[in-house]
């Protein structure tokens, strides 16, 4: 066993044993942190679909009465849809700078069906039983004396992203009845497409630049690593999307009749999807790697990260990894080319015997800093075409059927780059001491975190640096049935934004 996976184990231990005797219900922040309990609760009670705006606006009418009890000056940026909500808490002391806090309050839909309890978003407080699972537990176990830091609060939501900003409210809250001032001016932006997307996001940006006007961004979203321990991301993936249908006859043929005699649009487009990468996974349409090295000083910064691989891989149930990059972090840092799903005709018990007449498979592509979505996507096209076949973006009528042999309809939607921020920056430096001051703990440093955050137009448009720091657990099923959150994370993470909340920016 090597060191890095002995400190990642160590760490481990270490942090979540000392988590569950630090619960200081005699300390000002955690006993807050208790009592905001209830107002996580009543949060996360709004549905929160962002496909429904009327639940929308109940959540931006909440977070906006909260704000302003808390004299922020809250203004709604219109949008083709929903609006954003900007809350500006500004001392006005011209040698002071202003950091944005961005959170998102929508969510993703919720099927109730898969979920362990009557209503997703009605929180249950739950603890693990070994042998039974997840077992309900009564609200009122939060007054005992002694908390138990593994308790999870099962909601859509809890962890992906309303639980960060009522950790703001109590971190703040609890600074005003400290009559401590925050040594900078602060804005708030509540995004509530971000599940969507944000699609009107960079447009709202530009159109309120200088009401957004600030020096550094903190975004609040996302899991910790795996280990618990404070974590930092510097970067985040970008992402774009593209749809290939190939087609087929006009019709689905029964496959005695013209089974060797009419194209299966399925066995083209798996043959098309299998010739755009090797048999380790790396992604072989040429240039599309092109421009990203890892040099020496990168890869010392990756291999900080205290990543057990092969508990990872059995985590996921993998006997092997994709050879894109020569460990976890590394794979990160390169575009990927993902399938996301693919469908073609009718399976299991609606099977039948047919020539299919078209096959669908829906891609993402996730972005790094050193990569252009539109670019990778033309590179698509043009290897599609490579493949012999008709692109087009519309479907087909019936005389290109008849003219082309294999047509393939490519849709895509918009680019949300990738961003990253130098370690060595002042915001860098800044989050990582205060961080490290708080818990006593080195945090962990990503250079790139995997998932995407729609908060590029900020960083472009503005022309601020951002780091995301993420509070809730890793393993919290984030977009998934029975979403949850850790109760240690929920304290932790009010203390984590009081200390940020608390300290000059040097």
């Amino acid at each position: 066993m090597n060191f890095k996976i002995c400190f990642a184990i160590i760490c481990y231990f270490v942090l979540t044993s000392v988590q569950a005797q630090e619960i200081d219900l005699d300390h000002t922040t955690y006993q807050n942190a208790k009592t905001s309990l209830d107002l996580l609760q009543e949060l996360l009670a709004i549905p929160n679909d962002a496909n429904f705006p009327e639940d929308i606006e109940k959540n931006l009418s909440w977070c906006e009465e909260k704000l302003e009890s808390f004299a922020f000056t809250c203004t709604r940026l219109n949008t083709k849809s929903v609006p954003l909500l900007l809350a500006d808490y500004t001392i006005k002391k011209a040698n002071l700078p202003t950091l944005l806090f961005y959170f998102h309050i929508d969510g993703q839909p919720v099927d109730p069906s898969f979920w362990f309890q009557d209503d997703p978003y009605q929180a249950v407080l739950k603890e693990q039983i070994e042998a039974e699972g997840w077992v309900d537990i009564k609200w009122e176990r939060l007054e005992e004396k002694l908390l138990n830091p593994d308790w999870r609060i099962f909601a859509r939501s809890s962890s992906d992203d309303k639980s960060p900003f009522v950790m703001f409210l109590t971190a703040f809250k609890t600074l005003r009845e400290e009559n401590k001032a925050i040594p900078y001016n602060l804005k708030i932006i509540l995004d509530f497409e971000e599940e969507k997307g944000s699609p009107n996001l960079a447009e709202a940006v530009l159109a309120n630049k200088e009401s957004l006007s600030s020096d550094m961004l903190i975004i609040y979203d996302g899991p910790k690593h795996p280990t618990n321990i404070p974590t930092i991301a510097y970067g985040a993936r970008g992402n774009t999307t593209v749809s290939l249908k190939v087609f087929g006859p006009t019709f689905p043929l029964h496959s005695g009749h013209y089974g060797n005699y009419a194209p299966n649009p399925a066995l083209r487009l798996s043959k098309l999807l299998a010739s755009m990468k090797d048999d380790e996974g790396r992604v072989i349409i040429p240039g599309y790697y092109d421009g990203i090295t890892l040099d020496e000083k990168t890869k010392s910064i990756l291999s900080q990260v205290p990543d057990n691989e092969k508990e990872l891989q059995g985590r996921l149930g993998i006997g092997e990894v994709d050879k894109v990059g020569n460990n976890y972090q590394e794979a990160l840092q390169f575009p990927s080319l993902n399938i996301r799903g693919m469908a073609s005709a009718w399976v299991g018990k609606e099977s039948r015997t047919i020539v299919p007449a078209t096959a669908l498979a829906e891609i993402d592509i996730r972005l790094v800093v050193e990569s252009d979505g539109t670019r990778l996507k033309k590179l698509l096209k043009k290897h599609i075409e490579d493949q012999g076949y008709y692109v087009t973006v519309e479907k087909p009528s019936s005389r290109e059927r008849v003219q082309y042999p294999k047509i393939c309809q490519m849709n895509s939607r918009g680019v949300t780059d990738a961003f990253r921020t130098d370690f060595d920056s002042k915001l860098g430096k800044w989050t990582y001491e205060v961080i490290k001051n708080c818990f006593d703990v080195e945090p962990i440093r990503l250079r790139t975190m995997g998932g995407t955050l729609p908060t590029s137009p900020f960083i472009n448009t503005l022309d601020v640096p951002a780091v995301i720091v993420p509070l809730v657990n890793s393993d919290n099923n984030q977009h998934s049935p029975n979403e949850n959150l850790r109760l240690g994370n929920y304290f932790d993470g009010v203390k984590t934004i009081y200390a940020l909340l608390s300290a000059p920016v040097y």
